[in-house]
């Protein structure tokens, strides 16, 4: 802590904590009375014994106060409406020494108070401006290269700063998921858009690490260690001590991450430079050779409070504001600079008034380039799709012998088999998928020597190995971080998620992560991947809630993301193919719903009949988004609109309706249940005397909404209509369960109503 100056200290009763943080730097420096050494050459020790030479003390000092001084020009132009963001990175400018010290190839995912660490970066690339990019970004403009406008993140492509917009630790797992794809690329033959030795940089604030989801990388991290795998991520906690405004308590993360046998633990000062940069040093350069999960325990402070909105001077006594103002990291780099000799009274004041100067010209600046002023605009980057591109890599079918090589000979190819059923499909769409694109993987619970819980991925491990077919941790939040590394890394992660309600514990990964990557970026960064989820209801032999889950708006309510849910296999496995190709083309996150009930279903109206096994397409087939399946195409007397379960049900109830009403029935199955196709849907509606929307999901929170809407909307509204749903209740164990879902005697009722 910096002893301040009698005149510093008599003005601690004032409210604006910016200004007064301001000028303590200012009279600190004019103030200051120590004894100034001869001036060290740039490669030699800024102060006897540290690690850190002139040359690097100087520019991690102009980062500092870069970083400084965006945060009060955001203070003052705020009000003025110029800039629309002020959570600042006050008293954590220390993190500028971990940028010093990793490459601009190292991955970094870091939260909000990083401005010390990005303008550091910024050096690592000659032309690159961090003062006129923050101040684009600060401004909202779209001109700003990290996010084009859309929000205030810490982010660039050249530099492989994957911008964050996470508020807790959400990003954790996708960080330590790429470490994980850096080691696991080495293994499969995959080459790396980075340098195979790189680690990735993963910061956040002492009260994140409590975060469930920051629990559940540091858990990943340490079992992977434990395992013997590699895993070089550097884990960058910034204890100030304080969450908003629930302290810490003295000694927390010392106490709760040094000990741990798998976490490799280092300690470094951040509020000062001379001290801290030997102690970052070790910290990076034991992760980069070890290839081992390290915690690096960063001693910072928070200064001017949470935001431009958090008066602490409410709720904190000025004699804390006053000590936590006197560790102010800058106070020190000031001793420092003026204890070295490498800068005067005069030329470091020189130096903090350009800083400031040269922040407040190009937020002046930023703020008269031009803003987001169009609904297109804001959605451009959040759901590409070049439909002739995807059609044409989903029907690409020019990897024939390594086919062959993974089905074993022309007669055991599954389009030369007789038709089967959907589980056994899935099977074999998958083998093919991971023939046709070798940067494949598939991972999660029970997947690998097991097949799954289902046998859905039998034979997969035997055929890849363990390298592209593997088993992870009984943790989603770690599955989908995986997901996001692999694909961060150029792969194909293709991570099931054994049952949807499983998918709920972590949503959040595909929703503020994986989803949000492309609209944060501008279309910089995308997450490719294919998300498999066990779903839906009617389950038998064991089920209820967990088993039978039909929530499925908890995905269609995800911005961006695609759904599809086939219900017979030869679909299975189209979809796939375009699902894959979505993500290769367009870099789309894509969840593929399998239905429980129908894995195993071979008859449709009698057993033994044979009705719901299909036969399996031949390479060079596909299916395009949005196109839906229509049985009994003509037929206009009662037009059904369901998915998933629904459509063998709605085929055995037509045969019922027929012989009760005498009615033709079309029954249209949608598939792709996000986006939905409304066009599609209305165009099926318009020649329907009568229209049934068969959803098994629950009335209040389902796809038949949706359905009912584009009806309507497509002009339709008319149309006497029934709707047959699922009840608002969670879905109990055994024959109970049919009193929630919908059935065949629902539908042929709802017919009735209609006559």
């Amino acid at each position: 802590m910096i002893a301040l100056p009698f005149a510093l200290s008599a003005r601690h009763k004032g409210f604006n904590r910016a200004e007064i943080v301001d000028q303590n730097f200012t009279e600190f420096v004019q103030l200051w009375q120590g004894e100034a050494h001869s001036a060290p050459r740039d490669e030699q020790p800024v102060l006897p014994g540290s690690a850190l030479d002139a040359r690097g003390f100087r520019e991690l000092l102009e980062s500092q106060l870069i970083s400084r001084h965006l945060d009060l020009m955001a203070r003052v132009l705020r009000v003025q409406n110029k800039v629309f963001y002020t959570i600042g990175s006050s008293g954590h400018e220390g993190n500028a020494m971990v940028a010093r010290l990793t490459r601009h190839t190292d991955p970094a995912f870091l939260h909000y108070r990083s401005g010390g660490f990005m303008a550091e970066r910024f050096r690592k690339l000659p032309g690159m401006d961090p003062v006129m990019d923050s101040a684009l970004s600060f401004a909202a403009s779209k001109e700003d290269p990290a996010s084009g406008g859309r929000h205030k993140v810490w982010g660039s492509k050249p530099l492989w700063v994957l911008p964050q917009t996470s508020t807790i630790a959400s990003h954790l797992p996708k960080a330590f998921g790429t470490a994980v794809a850096i080691e696991q690329a080495r293994r499969i033959g995959h080459t790396l858009p980075i340098p195979d030795d790189s680690i990735t940089i993963c910061s956040f604030g002492d009260a994140s690490s409590n975060h469930a989801t920051a629990q559940t990388a540091f858990n990943a991290a340490g079992w992977t260690a434990y395992q013997k795998l590699p895993a070089p991520v550097l884990f960058v906690c910034e204890d100030n001590g304080i969450g908003i405004s629930v302290k810490t308590p003295t000694g927390w993360i010392a106490n709760n991450f040094k000990g741990r046998a798998d976490l490799d633990y280092f300690f470094a000062d951040g509020l000062d430079l001379a001290e801290g940069y030997a102690q970052v040093q070790r910290a990076v350069e034991h992760c980069r050779n070890a290839r081992r999960p390290t915690f690096l325990h960063l001693r910072t402070t928070r200064i001017m409070g949470h935001a431009g909105t958090d008066f602490e001077i409410e709720w904190r006594s000025v004699e804390e504001l006053f000590t936590l103002e006197s560790s102010d990291p800058l106070l020190r780099s000031a001793e420092i600079a003026l204890t070295s000799g490498l800068y005067t009274k005069a030329s470091l004041l020189e130096l903090y008034e350009a800083t400031r100067k040269r922040c407040f010209e190009a937020a002046e600046d930023a703020d008269r380039r031009p803003r987001i002023t169009a609904l297109d605009d804001v959605m451009k980057p959040l759901a590409p799709y070049t439909p002739a591109a995807v059609k044409a890599e989903a029907e690409r079918a020019d990897y024939a012998e390594r086919r062959l090589a993974v089905f074993g000979s022309e007669d055991k190819l599954p389009e030369q088999q007789p038709p089967r059923h959907l589980a056994i499909q899935i099977g074999q769409a998958l083998h093919d998928v991971m023939a046709k694109y070798p940067e494949s993987l598939l991972f999660g619970e029970d997947v690998a020597q097991k097949g799954g819980v289902y046998t859905v991925t039998k034979g997969l491990f035997k055929t890849f190995k363990g390298t592209r077919v593997f088993n992870t941790l009984l943790d989603e939040t770690v599955i989908l971080g995986l997901a996001q590394g692999y694909a961060n890394m150029g792969m194909l992660p293709i991570p099931e998620i054994q049952y949807l309600a499983y998918f709920h514990n972590a949503c959040d990964q595909i929703r503020g992560e994986a989803c949000s990557l492309q609209f944060f970026s501008n279309d910089q960064y995308r997450n490719p991947l294919v998300m498999r989820v066990a779903s839906l209801g009617y389950q038998k032999g064991f089920g209820g809630h967990f088993h039978n889950d039909n929530s499925i708006t908890a995905l269609r309510d995800i911005p961006g993301l695609v759904v599809g849910c086939a219900s017979r296999g030869d679909d299975a496995a189209n979809m796939l193919r375009t699902l894959t190709a979505l993500a290769k083309v367009d870099g789309r996150v894509c969840a593929f719903l399998e239905p429980i009930a129908l894995y195993m279903t071979k008859d449709l109206y009698e057993a033994g009949d044979g009705g719901w096994q299909f036969g399996y397409p031949a390479p060079g087939e596909a299916m395009t988004l949005g196109e839906g399946r229509v049985y009994n195409e003509g037929a206009n007397d009662l037009v059904v609109f369901t998915f998933g379960n629904g459509v063998p049900m709605a085929l055995r109830a037509a045969r019922e309706i027929e012989a009760k009403h005498g009615w033709q029935t079309r029954v249209v199955d949608l598939r792709w249940l996000a986006p939905l196709n409304d066009a599609f849907i209305a165009e099926q509606a318009r020649s329907a005397k009568r229209i049934i929307v068969l959803d098994e999901g629950r009335k209040s929170a389902g796809v038949g909404e949706g359905v009912i809407t584009a009806i309507v909307e497509g002009g339709c509204g008319a149309t006497p209509l029934q709707r047959v749903v699922g009840a608002d209740t969670y879905t109990p164990l055994a024959g109970a369960a049919l009193l929630v879902l919908p059935g065949e005697a629902e539908v042929v009722a709802a017919a009735g109503k209609l006559a």
